[in-house]
């Protein structure tokens, strides 16, 4: 499954907001220095879709606001 996700670094709480079937805004305490935004984008969807953060992956936009995000199944 791949998702879209705006993504908003330096927020006050971790949330998910979903906007649509496959487009989600998510909000990370985490600044947007040496990747730390991202792998607290991808904590916060392993978690929100129940999944181990290796099936949670960024394909595009790793160093933008707006990303490309598949997450895996194991099946």
């Amino acid at each position: 499954m791949k998702i879209i996700v705006k993504a908003k670094p330096n927020s006050r709480e971790d949330k998910i907001e979903k906007i649509s079937e496959n487009e989600f805004v998510v909000s990370v305490k985490a600044p947007p220095i040496d990747g730390k935004a991202n792998v607290a984008i991808i904590e916060l969807l392993a978690r929100y879709f129940n999944k181990n953060k290796s099936l949670v992956n960024i394909i595009s936009g790793q160093w933008a606001r707006t990303k490309v995000i598949e997450i895996n199944d194991l099946n």
